[in-house]
């Protein structure tokens, strides 16, 4: 009898410790950059964000993240640039209509509750590692997931002249709700 009541106890605590699944939230997340052009710092953000997350912050090792953005999103405030950035020589949206990152590792970093996450991005037709810190904090019904990597866009083939930094910034605040 014992036996029996410790089953059930081990199945109803890991009912409430396994990892849900959750879905980022568009219209409450931002998928930001930032990037210096002609030396002056220019940001802009990306809409359409979508996917699936699997999250338990008990579990790291059984989370995983799998998102996209449309790249057609890209919003710098200033229509002309925005319509460039669209074009073959920058994010080609026509041919790649998403940005998509996948995670590997999910590990929790022993810091104040930060994780850490390894994983793959995907733009333009091509794919490189990105590891990056995040916090994950409860909210009514899921998490806001918020942290911060840096790219090389020459390495996705992501053009510009020489007054355009090789290097970029990605600041990432996801809201994502229980499915």
């Amino acid at each position: 009898m014992k036996y029996v009541y410790a089953t059930f106890l081990a199945l109803f605590v890991a009912s409430f410790v396994s990892a849900q699944n959750f879905a980022p939230v568009d219209t409450a997340s931002s998928v930001s950059f930032k990037i210096k052009n002609l030396g002056f710092n220019t940001s802009g953000f990306f809409s359409g964000l979508a996917g699936v997350i699997t999250f338990n912050p008990a579990d790291p090792g059984g989370c995983s993240f799998d998102v996209h953005i449309d790249a057609n999103s890209v919003n710098t405030g200033n229509d002309m640039r925005d319509n460039h950035l669209r074009a073959e020589d920058f994010f080609d949206v026509k041919n790649y209509p998403q940005i998509r990152f996948v995670s590997v590792k999910v590990t929790n970093t022993k810091k104040n509750g930060t994780l850490f996450v390894s994983g793959k991005l995907t733009m333009k037709g091509v794919t490189k590692d990105v590891s990056f810190p995040f916090a994950a904090q409860p909210i009514e019904n899921g998490y806001l997931f918020s942290g911060e990597f840096s790219i090389n866009r020459r390495d996705f083939k992501v053009g510009g002249g020489s007054t355009v930094s090789d290097h970029l910034t990605v600041l990432l605040k996801v809201t994502a709700r229980k499915i």
